[in-house]
């Protein structure tokens, strides 16, 4: 299902700020190269990710999903001085890519990448986290969620990107494992009296999560 008109998003490309050479290179590369580009966060949602960093400036971010490093490249743009990133990817073919796109950015010393399963890596890093970016696979949402909404900071934000998932969570029935999967995490969290949230129609769904004041 078609959510968003094709002519709207290039709008919205048109006139949201460009991606600076490393990212342009990135997006070229994983639309020419790889087999699911359309994993990619891309042009507006990339700058969507930076503009909300860079307001909260974080100290501590962690993304659960790397794929091949460009939301991560928008994310740590906004990082304190002694800020740190850490991202988790479990395919070691994604996470070689995005250790090639790190090294080649000024911001490489503040990424941290961690290969294998997030269920077990985010239990091992000893933060608070100021910003968590969600964009992994798609059964394991209310785990990542879980695992980290104890952990956030008092003025924290969780992200968790697809929450629309290719408009198939407005099917009746829905149909699919990542599509019930995603209902099942937005009615999740909805339900948690430990926070409050917005759903976001941009690109696929982005679901931003606070804790209640």
């Amino acid at each position: 299902m078609e959510l968003i008109h094709p002519l709207v998003e290039q709008y919205a490309e048109k006139f949201t700020s460009p991606e600076n050479n490393l990212l342009r290179k990135i997006n070229e590369d994983t639309y020419a190269h790889h087999a699911d580009p359309q994993m990619l966060s891309g042009h507006v949602q990339g700058k969507l990710l930076e503009f909300i960093s860079t307001i909260m400036q974080p100290k501590y971010i962690l993304e659960i999903g790397t794929f091949v490093g460009y939301s991560a490249l928008c994310l740590a743009k906004g990082l304190q001085p002694n800020g740190e990133l850490h991202t988790i990817e479990l395919r070691q073919e994604d996470a070689a890519l995005s250790l090639k796109n790190f090294k080649a950015s000024e911001l490489h010393n503040k990424i941290h990448l961690h290969t294998g399963d997030a269920r077990d890596i985010i239990p091992t890093l000893p933060y608070l986290w100021d910003l968590v970016f969600i964009d992994a696979d798609k059964p394991g949402y209310i785990t990542y969620y879980e695992l980290v909404v104890e952990r956030l900071s008092k003025t924290g934000l969780i992200l968790a990107d697809n929450v629309l998932f290719h408009g198939q969570v407005l099917e009746e029935p829905i149909k699919g494992k990542n599509a019930l999967a995603i209902e099942a995490f937005n009615k999740h969290v909805a339900a948690d009296e430990r926070t409050e949230q917005v759903l976001l129609t941009v690109r696929d769904g982005l679901l931003l999560i606070k804790k209640k004041n």
